[in-house]
């Protein structure tokens, strides 16, 4: 990581890009004590890599959040194939599932 951010502004040096992975997840749940919270949305802000990531992991959170009921096809798909991972034949061997 260079020592100047994005905004030509010398980068924190208090959070890399390898501690921004480590607490991305919990940054974005709002997990993380303030100082930390800090040291991440100053490191988002400033770097070209972690910035974007954090953005796409925003909007999938999103995504998700809004999507209340799971598409109906998906869940039979699913249980088909959870279902024929619990069967087993006379001989105890695993069956083998297709169409999934």
């Amino acid at each position: 990581m260079s020592i100047w951010g994005k905004r030509g502004r010398p980068a924190q040096r208090g959070m890399t890009c390898m501690k921004a992975a480590r607490v991305l997840q919990a940054y974005l749940d709002g997990e993380t004590d303030e100082v930390t919270a800090r040291r991440m949305a100053a490191h988002l802000e400033d770097c070209g890599r972690c910035g974007p990531e954090a953005e796409t992991y925003r909007r999938i959170k999103g995504a998700l959040a809004r999507r209340s009921e799971p598409d109906p096809d998906a869940v039979k798909r699913l249980r088909k194939f959870a279902e024929g991972l619990l069967q087993s034949d006379e001989d105890g061997e695993e069956r083998r599932t297709t169409g999934v």
